[in-house]
């Protein structure tokens, strides 16, 4: 059976004292949520979140989004992929681009949304190809 601690968020007795809840399990997972309401961290000189072991997971139901308001953002892996990219449609057959096509070149809308174009001598991206245009 795990072991549950909660921390409300005020000392206060209110209906929201269990807005945020940090469970600690015996295995040494700990799960921080908050069920109804928004969970922010905020720190004047910075947020860190690491795995030494294993791997981070970050999910979200709807939109997850990464920003930086003056810096950037750096993905600094051995290997980087983009699972279900869409693929946008150059030749006049997309049934035959599917089954003849290996290799494909990493395409971005002018919007920012990325997709897969079949790559060839040159370069196959279009800025009105039909991932831009009804994306």
């Amino acid at each position: 059976m795990p072991q549950i601690r909660e921390a409300s968020s005020s000392p206060s007795s209110s209906p929201y004292d269990q807005s945020v809840r940090l469970h600690i399990w015996r295995t040494g997972e700990i799960l921080l949520e908050s069920p109804t309401r928004t969970l922010t961290m905020e720190a004047p000189r910075g947020v860190e979140v690491s795995a030494a072991e294993g791997s981070l997971k970050v999910s979200g139901r709807k939109d997850l989004r990464l920003e930086s308001t003056e810096g950037e953002i750096l993905l600094d892996a051995n290997a980087v992929q983009f699972g279900g990219l869409p693929l946008g449609t150059y030749t006049a057959s997309p049934r035959q681009a599917s089954q003849e096509q290996t290799v494909y070149e990493v395409c971005v809308c002018p919007s920012g949304k990325i997709y897969l174009s079949p790559a060839e001598s040159s370069s196959t991206c279009q800025a009105m190809s039909n991932i831009c245009l009804w994306s």
